[in-house]
């Protein structure tokens, strides 16, 4: 008889258990996103000084800019449109980048703000909002330098 009690406090733990989880996840995974655009920029530089910034130390960089919580911080870039793309879901992808840098800046737009990339042309001088995801930083094995990322990008108006 006893045995039978504790069975049963134990499976009851064990389903209040999982539905407590199931509601903790379906939560966290209903969240509301950041919304990068209605958000304040955390810096404002232009293309060729954060890919300097990068190049030079990159760790200092690194703990200036990224989170690696997710939270990473929200830039607005400007420079020059270098060059126009698109991934392998049709977003717009434009490389903010001077003749004579070393690496630029790679703005990934969404599908909300890719029209607004659409108006872009190649020389234009533009300013993109976005969230950084990794910094610019030479490879050796490929003897290549790699372009700062952001992500959720738009163009910013003035």
């Amino acid at each position: 008889m006893k045995k039978k009690k504790i069975i049963r406090i134990g499976l009851i733990a064990v389903v209040a258990g999982i539905i407590i989880a199931g509601a903790v996840g379906f939560y966290m995974f209903n969240m509301p996103h950041r919304d990068v655009q209605s958000s304040k920029a955390d810096f404002i530089l232009n293309s060729s000084d954060i890919v300097a910034e990068y190049l030079g130390n990159k760790d200092a960089a690194n703990q200036k800019y990224l989170a690696a919580d997710g939270d990473s911080k929200i830039l607005e870039v400007s420079g020059i449109v270098n060059k126009i793309s698109e991934d392998f879901d049709g977003q717009k992808v434009v490389l903010l980048k001077s003749d004579g840098d070393k690496a630029g800046v790679i703005a990934a737009f969404t599908p909300e703000t890719n029209a607004n990339a659409e108006k872009l042309q190649v020389g234009e001088l533009v300013t993109v909002k976005g969230v950084i995801r990794a910094g610019a930083a030479y490879d050796s094995d490929l003897e290549l330098y790699e372009n700062v990322i952001l992500e959720k990008s738009d163009v910013v108006t003035k």
